[in-house]
């Protein structure tokens, strides 16, 4: 059994494809799968999510040409990368951090949209004086 559920999110505008692209890479950047973790088989997912076979492979197709997966015939797809995140322990403590954020932001009145855009410009910003110190 695969430690990953695909899902769809009808709202995003985002293709089929790519949401399972970008599910599997979150898990990986967040530790939920590692190196020799066993995507779920194109046949499950098809029928969990209703999709065609061609756009659960073109998914798989991305993620091995980014590095993250291989197949391997007659097996499956496996994840061959590393995920790059600090230890579960380390990653336990930031989520915590950042729900004492969220809950200080709804009681400030945000809504989830005002919400994510701060993060997005927060985000931003911290990348921009990050560079600026490395140059």
């Amino acid at each position: 059994m695969s430690p990953i559920v695909f899902y769809l999110d009808p709202g995003s505008g985002a293709p089929t494809y790519r949401q399972l692209v970008q599910q599997a890479e979150r898990a990986l950047l967040l530790g939920y799968l590692r190196r020799g973790d066993q995507l779920p088989r194109v046949k499950d997912v098809t029928s969990s999510l209703a999709i065609n076979a061609d756009t659960v492979l073109k998914a798989y197709r991305e993620l091995e040409h980014k590095g993250i997966a291989e197949g391997r015939p007659g097996l499956g797809t496996f994840i061959v990368a590393d995920p790059p995140v600090p230890g579960p322990r380390e990653l336990a403590g930031l989520r915590r951090s950042l729900g004492r954020w969220l809950r200080d932001a709804g009681a400030a009145g945000l809504d989830e949209r005002t919400m994510a855009a701060l993060f997005e410009m927060s985000l931003h910003d911290f990348h921009a004086a990050t560079a600026g110190a490395v140059a």
